[in-house]
């Protein structure tokens, strides 16, 4: 009774609440799951750790695979999917190394840069058109990379340049999602992505192989429900609400990270990090926030044009 009270009452809040409380509650999911890779990294190599990621993921969607017998999984762009499933394991497995390498603050900051990446490559691949503005965000967002690293003041640390190449890889993953998701469901991308991440980085963990105390299946098994409960919060939250709505929560990652870093690893990240940080997340919300305005004005055309058509 108490629980049916409370989904109650979650389904009477506004829409906007419910996506701003998903998007709070998947930063911390991803933080404490950040936290617990680099803990955990001190036992086993990052690449291990990504396939086990990987491994307990597809476990926990299969049962949902199962009760629609694999249909949502017939696709005629095995390829694409693949293709995108290749640059998500670059991201993923550049990603846990840097994690395990590099202070969590600064590594939660650069990946801000994915957004401003997509963007470019947006441009350059599919062919959109981007106006002043755009250009002087994506700039912006170069700018507090540059603020994070400080070339030629502070040494850049490899993990740092990891995080980029990370977020640089998993932009390109964005922009075949863009693709895909014009002919495929979102249940076969993921269901595609989860098999093809478990294959492409059972080499990689192979190749560094080492077996795992029970303590470290532990952690690995919890790696996999925290980060799944994130990647559920964080969808389900852009299912509510607009983006441009939820997004700019996303940034509270970087406190949990600063507070979890600390409290665990004594990591206290300097002031520049942050001030690169906040101008390359806002920058990063910037350009999300015109891509959907410009998204919902050519439907807004769209539909417009449909209803003069209905008159001939």
């Amino acid at each position: 009774m108490a629980f049916d009270s409370l989904r109650a009452d979650w389904r009477a809040q506004p829409a906007v609440i419910r996506g701003v409380a998903l998007m709070c509650a998947s930063t911390v999911f991803f933080s404490v799951m950040h936290v617990s890779i680099r803990h955990v990294s001190a036992e086993l190599p990052p690449f291990e750790i990504a396939f086990f990621r990987n491994l307990f993921g597809l476990l926990v969607l299969t049962p949902l695979l199962l009760r629609s017998g694999f249909q949502e999984m017939r696709t005629q762009r095995i390829g694409l999917h693949a293709l995108r499933s290749l640059l998500n394991i670059g991201a993923m497995l550049m990603f846990f190394t840097a994690l395990a390498i590099t202070p969590l603050a600064k590594v939660t900051a650069l990946s801000f840069t994915a957004p401003i990446f997509t963007a470019l490559m947006s441009y350059f691949i599919l062919g959109e058109v981007f106006r002043v503005r755009r250009w002087l965000a994506i700039g912006a967002g170069f700018v507090g990379m540059l603020i994070v690293l400080r070339p030629g003041v502070a040494m850049v640390e490899p993990g740092a340049l990891l995080a980029l190449g990370s977020a640089t890889l998993w932009a390109g993953a964005l922009i075949v999602i863009k693709v895909l998701s014009r002919t495929e469901s979102s249940v076969a991308i993921v269901a595609w992505m989860g098999v093809f991440l478990s294959v492409f980085s059972l080499g990689p963990a192979l190749w560094v192989w080492r077996d795992p105390t029970p303590e470290a299946w532990v952690w690995l098994v919890f790696i996999g429900i925290i980060g799944t409960l994130g990647q559920v919060a964080l969808s389900q939250a852009l299912k509510e609400a607009d983006p441009g709505a939820v997004m700019p929560f996303d940034f509270l990652k970087l406190i949990w990270i600063s507070l979890l870093a600390a409290w665990a690893f004594g990591e206290i990240p300097d002031a520049w990090t942050f001030v690169g940080a906040a101008v390359i997340f806002s920058a990063g919300i910037y350009v999300v926030r015109r891509e959907r305005r410009e998204a919902r004005a050519a439907t807004t055309a769209l539909r417009d044009n449909a209803g003069q058509g209905r008159d001939f």
